[in-house]
């Protein structure tokens, strides 16, 4: 993680972006007079508020659990996807 004034994010965005894409890392801006804020790839947002919604429920949270036992203790399946363009 990467902290940078608001001047330098302002002055260097460009760079700023492209770090946080490149890294898979957040960056935060320090204001002086107001809060702060953190950038980050669009990846890395998309992949957090995933995660967020599979853990949003205590039920998915079971199945999660469930399903990741089930892989370790060899109890699961490789199957090929189905491609419902071909039908």
């Amino acid at each position: 993680m990467k902290i940078v004034s608001y001047s330098e994010a302002r002055s260097s965005l460009k760079s700023v972006l492209d770090q946080v894409n490149d890294d898979a890392d957040v960056t935060i801006i320090s204001r002086r007079d107001g809060a702060d804020a953190v950038v980050m790839s669009l990846d890395q947002y998309q992949s957090m508020m995933e995660t967020m919604h599979l853990l949003s429920t205590p039920a998915n949270v079971a199945h999660l659990v469930k399903s990741i036992a089930q892989h370790k203790a060899g109890k699961s399946v490789r199957r090929e996807l189905v491609d419902a363009s071909n039908k």
